[in-house]
């Protein structure tokens, strides 16, 4: 972004320049200044912790570490720099290692950065903890548990600022400060600029972010419900035919298996609301032809197929389509059943199952194609 001075017949440019020209340090005077006064990074931030290094096994230090008004840890990583170097993946490493940090262990980690008396110092971080964030005592909450990240450089070389927008697709919440020196006269300028997000997309992309990992949250525990289902599908099965016994477990919203003729398979499935069983096959690669010529061929047997299931088939033809389906719907429930309601469930596929497999193996078996 260009700077200009207002002169009296036109708009001056202010020049450009580098925090190395003008020898500014990173800890010696970018950190320092940060640390005096976090509005620069566009938030009211508590800094706990400069240089914050309490690792067992490691002697690598976070520049700035901080609270935000959510309870949240603010890892802040700065370069004087104008790529930013590597410090994407070091601000990472840092986070997951305060990831775990504890409230408590967050105020005694600002006593050390206060220094004097331990015992006062514990006293003033507690004070200043809970004043920051509005409690009557710390006692009353607890971090978030996630971690957000700031990084803050010269500027970004397109390698980090494409990482950065990949990782916050992904869940993750990070930022990135662009602090541009200009020289004008004897006095050093710094415009300092959130680059991602940008700032009119920061709210939209949050309510992305999170809506994306409610999705997530969802799927797994859609996912996890199908693992479930199928186990004990699998276990009851036995119990009516060999059909699904060497099956596994799946977290998909159904569980095939075959009959005996390459591209013919007996499928249990779930919806919201309905169960389904059916022989689905597709045989050979865009041949809907030879598909259509077996199903009319098996529905000239309908009648024998029937009596032997039992009772009446739904015969889809699936126009359009490469494949043919028969199958039987239960519109009595489906992966959105109580968990008591399983059972029963379970013990219609199984038993369907069992009888679309006797009742269509014959047929399927004197096909020739």
């Amino acid at each position: 972004m260009a700077l200009y001075e207002i002169q009296t017949d036109k708009l001056s440019p202010v020049p450009t320049t580098t925090f190395v020209a003008e020898a500014i340090l990173e800890r010696k005077h970018l950190q320092r200044l940060l640390r005096a006064d976090t509005a620069a990074l566009g938030e009211d931030l508590l800094v706990l912790a400069e240089e914050f290094g309490n690792w067992e096994d490691s002697n690598r230090r976070i520049d700035l570490l901080c609270l935000d008004r959510d309870a949240t840890l603010v890892v802040v990583e700065i370069k004087r720099t104008e790529d930013g170097g590597h410090m994407e993946l070091q601000a990472i490493r840092y986070a997951a290692m305060v990831s775990s940090m504890t409230l408590d262990q967050a105020v005694a980690a600002h006593a050390r950065y206060l220094g004097g008396d331990p015992a006062e110092a514990e006293v003033k971080a507690r004070n200043a903890v809970a004043e920051f964030l509005k409690l009557e005592s710390i006692e009353e909450a607890e971090l978030v548990g996630e971690v957000r990240i700031i990084l803050v450089s010269a500027d970004f070389s397109s390698e980090i600022t494409t990482s950065v927008m990949w990782l916050n697709k992904r869940g993750l919440d990070i930022r990135c400060i662009r602090l541009c020196p200009y020289k004008m006269g004897d006095k050093v300028l710094v415009d300092a600029t959130q680059i991602i997000p940008l700032p009119e997309a920061a709210d939209y992309e949050v309510k992305l972010r999170e809506q994306t990992q409610e999705t997530k949250k969802l799927r797994t525990k859609r996912q996890e419900t199908f693992k479930r289902f199928w186990s004990q599908f699998i276990e009851l099965s036995t119990q009516h035919s060999d059909l699904f016994a060497n099956r596994s477990s799946t977290t998909d919203h159904w569980l095939s298996a075959g009959i005996g003729r390459a591209g013919f398979n007996i499928t249990a499935s779930l919806t919201e609301d309905r169960a389904r069983v059916e022989c689905y096959w597709r045989v050979g690669k865009n041949n809907a032809a030879l598909n259509k010529q077996l199903f009319n061929t098996l529905k000239a047997q309908r009648e024998s197929i029937e009596a032997a299931f039992g009772e009446k088939l739904d015969w889809q033809e699936l126009p359009g389509k490469d494949g043919c389906r028969i199958c039987i719907d239960n519109s009595a429930g489906g992966w959105k059943s109580p968990d008591a309601e399983w059972p029963l469930l379970q013990q219609w596929l199984s038993e369907q199952s069992a009888k679309l497999e006797k009742a269509l193996k014959a047929p399927i078996q004197a096909l020739k194609f």
